[in-house]
């Protein structure tokens, strides 16, 4: 965190009470807060790419959306973080339907989105719909294995074969 101290009223925060320019000389012997009073000191921060910014005031750093899943018949309403992967959704997912992460497709706005896709990147927002299919080639596997052992497990054959 960098904090700039500049006399220009470029810098400065305008504040109700009229505060002077020999008014931010005194937040110094304080501890310099900018949250002490608005003396006209303002936090600044260097973001990853190297753009200086001003500092985010009282805002959390992840932003919780609630995200509508349907799945078939039914709607869920799961809480996650706005800058998630749709593989953390997957994996919260998972512990409500059962289904194995591999074993889900999401859909957001009619297309099939990767797991490494973020949520916010692709535009989800509090209260959208997200689409939640069971993958087809898993399920037919799942269903040709119940079928084999069913049939491995009945010592008696069918006369008639429709």
């Amino acid at each position: 965190m960098i904090k700039l101290r500049c006399s220009k009223k470029l810098f400065r925060r305008s504040s109700s009470k009229g505060s002077t320019a020999g008014g931010s000389s005194s937040s110094s012997s304080d501890g310099g807060d900018a949250s002490s009073g608005g003396r006209g000191e303002i936090e600044w921060e260097v973001r990853p790419g190297g753009m200086l910014v001003q500092k985010r005031d009282g805002r959390p750093d992840v932003e919780v959306i609630t995200v509508r899943v349907a799945t078939g018949f039914s709607w869920l309403d799961v809480s996650i973080g706005a800058t998630c992967t749709f593989a953390e959704l997957k994996a919260l997912l998972s512990t409500v339907t059962g289904l194995e992460p591999r074993e889900q497709r999401l859909l957001f706005k009619g297309k099939e989105r990767e797991d490494g896709d973020h949520l916010h990147m692709v535009g989800v927002r509090d209260r959208d719909k997200v689409l939640l299919l069971e993958d087809p080639a898993l399920k037919d596997m799942k269903l040709r294995a119940t079928l084999a052992a069913q049939t491995a497990q009945s010592p008696y054959q069918p006369f008639i074969k429709v």
